[in-house]
């Protein structure tokens, strides 16, 4: 007598006796085959600062069902899987889990933190793989990496003194958002921005023949250290007597220009 149809579906039954016997058969696996066209997707590794969002089911069941699509057109198709080290973002989450044991990640030193950081690697990456699966991700598993991994780390200073030896690397300087607590520069994805009240200061600027002086406004005083010329609108009653003179830069006392440009506004700069 066959068994009654379930009135609800209950994964748990199915999905995961399916999934294991996909892996046992090894239907997620690919060779090189001459016969076949290769078709590749390699997966943007998912950061091990915790576990997979919803952002993180979507775009890996659309890659699913390209290379799920590719192999039933013959194509000898794979999928690699990953976990991305993201070293800034996993520190901060294991600083603060160490925090909350009351442990300060420096008691540790180098060693500890680095043991600790694996322990985390191992939990939450272990959680993604799994997570991963539970959506019946069809990847090649033999093929999974960690971008910290010996193979992928000597691949990128490999890659990296390569591009050095042909000159497209270089030390060159601009600005970069830097953290004084981290001590390292960090990438605008990882800037929270905060909107402040900001001030206008005024500055007065003495003329060097001593004759009065010349107030500006501006939001960032600071800059007043690189100052060249003070620019004022040659039409503007107030100023026009003055273009050809100098002025002393308070603090430092080095004498800049006044100079004539119609770019100022009259009434504001």
């Amino acid at each position: 007598m066959s068994k009654e149809l379930e009135k609800n579906y209950n994964p748990s039954e199915i999905e995961d006796r399916l999934y294991h016997k996909w892996l046992e058969k090894k239907y997620f696996h690919a060779e090189v085959n001459r016969d076949k066209k290769p078709f590749t997707i390699v997966m943007p590794p998912p950061n091990i600062t915790g576990k997979l969002h919803m952002g993180h089911a979507l775009d890996n069941t659309m890659q699913d069902i390209i290379i799920r699509f590719k192999r039933m057109q013959g194509y000898e198709a794979l999928w690699i899987p990953g976990t991305d080290h993201a070293s800034i973002s996993t520190e901060v989450k294991v600083t603060n889990a160490l925090k909350e044991e009351g442990i300060d990640k420096h008691e540790l030193g180098r060693e500890g933190f680095l043991k600790r950081t694996w322990e985390w690697k191992k939990e939450y990456g272990g959680t993604i793989t799994s997570q991963l699966k539970k959506i019946g991700s069809s990847c090649d598993w033999d093929r999974e990496r960690f971008t910290m991994d010996e193979g992928c780390s000597k691949a990128v200073k490999e890659v990296f003194v390569r591009l050095y030896e042909k000159g497209l690397i270089y030390k060159g300087e601009r600005i970069i958002n830097w953290c004084p607590k981290c001590k390292t520069s960090i990438s605008d994805a990882e800037v929270e921005f905060s909107e402040k009240q900001g001030y206008f200061w005024r500055i007065k600027y003495p003329l060097s023949d001593g004759s009065g002086s010349i107030e500006i406004a501006t939001t960032r005083p600071e800059t007043m250290l690189g100052d060249t010329a003070i620019a004022v609108n040659p039409e503007d009653e107030r100023y026009k007597d003055i273009i050809g003179k100098t002025v002393v830069i308070p603090v430092v006392g080095r004498e800049i220009p006044i100079v004539g440009d119609e770019y100022c506004e009259i009434g504001f700069g």
